[in-house]
Order: C-alpha cells, then sequence, then structure tokens
C-alpha cells in the first residue's frame, strides 16, 4: 500500500517538475539585442542569440539548429527586415516574433545621401541589388538606418518596451522587469552624458569609418565623420579606389581610421602607409563583450571612449 502511494506521489512529482522548471524562451537575432534583454531580465532569466557575435546579420545562412531554436523560442526578437533580410520570409508568420524597429518612441534615421546623413522621414523600400561592391549596397538612400541600438535613446525605449512585452511571459515578474528597465535607463543617463562631455569637444576632429553604421551614436553626440570608406571586407578594392581613398586621408591631414573587427587590419596599412594616420578598432555588434545587465553600456561606452582615445591625439 506505502509502495503504491510512493509510485503515485513520485508520479504527481515527475508530472509537475516539467511545468516548474520550464522558464519562457527569450531569443534574440543579434547579441547588441540580447545584451539590451539581459539588462531588461536581469535577476530573472537569460536570453539567449541566433548569430554567432561576429557574424554580419546581412548575410547570415541559417542552420537547420537554428531554424529549430527560432520554432521553439516563446519570443524572438528581431531589428526588422532592413537588417536581418534572411529572416524575413520566416519572421513575419510568427506569432512569437516582435519586430523592434517598429517599437513606438524610437529615433529612426534614414539614408539619404551617399553617406547616409541626411535625415528623411519617407521609407523607401527600393534596393539597388545590381550593386558595386566598392558601395554599401545595405545602406541605399531613402532606406532606415537599421543599426537602431547605438542610440541610448532607443536602446531606453526597447528596455522599456520589453519589460511591458515579457511581463505576459512572466506575469510573476512584473514589478522586477519595470524596475530592471528604469535602472537601465538611469545608467544610460550617466553614460551618455560622461560621453556628451567627452566626445563635443572634439567635434570637427576629421575621421574615417569602414562602414556607415554609426549615425545614431554619431547624432547623439554631434559627431559627424569626414568619410565613409564603404569597402567589403571580403574583397579587396582596385587600385583606382585605393587611389581615390589615399587623396581623402592626404586631404585630411592628421586623421582617425576606424576599423571593425571583421575587416583586415593590412587593408588600412596599404591605404595609409606615410600618412598622419592613428587606426582604432570600433565594434558595434560588441564581439568581445561580456553577456551580462552591464553588457549594453559596455558596448556603447567601449565605441564612446574609442572614438575620444583616438580623436584626443589629434
Amino acid at each position: 500500500m506505502l509502495h503504491r502511494f510512493l509510485l503515485t506521489l513520485l508520479g504527481g512529482l515527475l508530472l509537475s517538475f516539467p511545468l516548474m522548471a520550464a522558464t519562457p524562451n527569450v531569443l534574440t537575432t543579434i547579441k547588441p539585442l540580447q545584451l539590451i534583454a539581459a539588462a531588461v531580465l536581469d535577476g530573472i532569466a537569460e536570453p539567449g542569440v541566433l548569430l554567432p557575435p561576429a557574424a554580419s546579420p546581412h548575410n547570415y545562412a541559417l542552420r537547420p539548429s537554428d531554424r529549430r531554436q527560432l520554432a521553439e523560442a516563446d519570443r524572438v526578437y528581431w531589428v526588422g527586415p532592413e537588417l536581418e533580410r534572411f529572416l524575413q520570409r520566416l519572421l513575419e508568420d510568427q506569432s512569437t516574433a516582435r519586430r523592434l524597429d517598429q517599437v513606438p518612441g524610437l529615433t529612426l534615421r534614414y539614408f539619404g545621401d551617399e553617406h547616409g546623413h541626411a535625415h528623411s522621414h519617407e521609407h523607401d523600400h527600393h534596393h539597388d541589388h545590381d550593386h558595386d561592391h566598392d558601395h554599401d549596397h545595405e545602406h541605399a538612400p531613402g532606406t532606415l538606418d537599421a543599426h537602431i541600438w547605438l542610440s541610448s535613446h532607443n536602446a531606453r525605449q526597447l528596455a522599456q518596451w520589453m519589460a511591458g512585452d515579457l511581463a505576459h511571459l512572466y506575469p510573476q515578474h512584473q514589478a522586477r522587469l519595470q524596475h530592471n528597465a528604469e535602472q537601465f535607463a538611469a545608467r544610460l543617463d550617466q553614460l551618455q552624458s560622461e560621453l556628451e562631455q567627452r566626445l563635443q569637444p572634439l567635434a570637427g576632429k576629421p575621421y574615417f569609418v569602414f562602414h556607415d553604421a554609426y549615425g545614431y551614436l554619431e547624432d547623439e553626440l554631434g559627431l559627424r565623420p569626414r568619410g565613409v570608406f564603404s569597402l567589403s571586407a571580403e574583397i579587396q578594392p582596385g587600385a583606382r579606389h585605393v587611389q581615390t581613398l589615399r587623396q581623402a586621408l592626404t586631404e585630411a591631414g592628421p586623421a582617425c581610421v576606424f576599423r571593425e573587427p571583421q575587416f583586415p587590419a593590412e587593408r588600412i596599412a596599404t591605404l595609409s602607409t606615410g600618412l598622419p594616420v592613428a587606426t582604432a578598432e570600433l565594434d558595434p555588434l560588441g564581439i568581445a563583450v561580456s553577456i551580462d545587465p552591464h553588457g549594453y553600456e559596455q558596448l556603447l561606452g567601449t565605441l564612446g571612449r574609442t572614438l575620444a582615445d583616438c580623436l584626443e591625439q589629434l
């Protein structure tokens, strides 16, 4: 009799255990979104990420295991088709997916001229697929600048919105989610003011970037690059193109050139040999950043301080 009772009790425990153990599964497409979600979910859960940190969200190829991860997630956060175009067909019909470029209250930039710095509120879906490899076809005029996470204002809005959205998945943690988003916003206010103090006196100093990714950050800090060398990390530029870029660097005089982790360092050496150019690395995806509730501030803070460290030398 006791034996049967224990079996029944054990069976009941086993049945209830998966319900107790199952926590919602939050998945983000890229690491910067994972870092914002980690700040909101501090002390509650750890969000996952789909793309390896160094992979480009512009042209990633999904593996079967990735598709499985997406299908099994209770919530999937992605920027939108201007960034993760490979996911558009898959996620637009998935009820668990949330497009973050449509979150209310975001400041959105649109690429307007060849360097993508003009503001426009028109959203033109046209893409020029017959692109010259020396031009960054992801950033055709009129298209959304999808690097929305590189604005501290946008990160605040995203965290606030995520706290509300995740309350449906974690009803018992509603107050904690809200508290986390508020703490995150307070830390970002402090970071923003620190970066403004350092960078505003440096406005106008010449620098060049290899990827037109930093417009949101530059707008907030009052910076503007002298030029964007829209080169592919994979394709060697032609001799004439190298000559044009060297000309721009020569005319700038002492300047900073910022590469990205996936960009060959020797490519910059070819461009800048014999010129008064300082080089440094910017990492807009936070490849080296640890995944924790303070990771996003580390990502943004490192970008701002790297810009300042180089420009202060000029």
